[in-house]
C-alpha cells in the first residue's frame, strides 16, 4: 500500500481536490473564480436599443424589492440612474464565485447618486442570504423581491445580472458567472453613467 500510494501520490492528492471541490461551496466558487479572472467569462454592455434602431421600453410594472428593513423599493423610483440588478442564492456556487467582483463594483460606485444596485437574494429561507453576506464581510445591499419578477429581467438562472441605462432601457443581461471587478466593466459603467438621461 505504501509502494503504490508513493507512486500514486499526484493521483490520490488531484483526487482529494476533486472530492473537496465536490462537496465544499466555497471551494466550488473558489475554482469558479479563478477560472472567472482569466477574463473568459467577462460580459459585456451592449449598445443602446435607441442606437440600433429598435425599440426597447421594457415595461418593469410590479417590480417590487424590499430591504432588510421591509420597506419596498418600487423600480420606477429609479428612472435616471444606471441600475445593477444582481439576482443570486447562497447556495449557488457560481453566485459565490462571482460575488467578491460584484462588492468590489459596489465599492466602486456605492457613492455615486447616480448609481443604484439591486442584489436581489432569492434563497428560499432569506436568513441563509444574510448569514452567507456576513459571514464573507459583503456589504452590498440585501433585497428580496416583493412580487413577481418579470422575465425580461430574471428567467430561472443563477445568478443573473442586468444593467439598465439611464432610460431603463437593458444594456446587459448575463446569465451564470462573470467578473465585474475589471477596469474594462467600470468603464462601461461610466460610459452609462456620462449619458444624459
Amino acid at each position: 500500500m505504501k509502494t503504490w500510494s508513493r507512486k500514486n501520490s499526484s493521483t490520490v492528492v488531484l483526487t482529494l481536490l476533486f472530492i473537496i471541490i465536490l462537496v465544499n461551496k466555497d471551494a466550488k466558487a473558489w475554482l469558479m473564480r479563478q477560472v472567472a479572472s482569466t477574463g473568459i467569462l467577462n460580459s459585456s454592455i451592449s449598445e443602446s436599443k435607441e442606437t440600433q434602431n429598435v425599440s426597447a421600453k421594457v415595461s418593469y410594472a410590479g417590480f417590487m424589492l424590499k430591504n432588510e428593513e421591509g420597506k419596498i423599493i418600487d423600480t420606477p423610483a429609479l428612472q435616471n440612474k444606471v441600475v445593477f440588478i444582481n439576482f443570486w442564492a447562497s447556495w449557488c456556487p457560481p453566485c459565490r464565485a462571482e460575488f467578491p467582483s460584484v462588492q468590489k463594483l459596489y465599492d466602486q460606485y456605492k457613492n455615486n447618486p447616480d448609481m443604484v444596485f439591486l442584489t436581489v437574494n432569492l434563497d428560499d429561507n432569506v436568513n441563509l442570504g444574510k448569514s452567507y453576506l456576513k459571514e464573507k464581510g459583503f456589504t452590498v445591499p440585501f433585497l428580496t423581491p416583493a412580487g413577481n419578477i418579470p422575465d425580461v429581467l430574471y428567467s430561472g438562472s443563477l445568478p443573473t445580472t442586468v444593467v439598465l441605462d439611464r432610460k431603463g432601457e437593458i444594456r446587459l443581461h448575463h446569465k451564470g458567472l462573470a467578473d465585474y471587478s475589471k477596469d474594462s466593466f467600470y468603464k462601461q459603467i461610466d460610459e452609462l453613467l456620462n449619458q444624459k438621461p
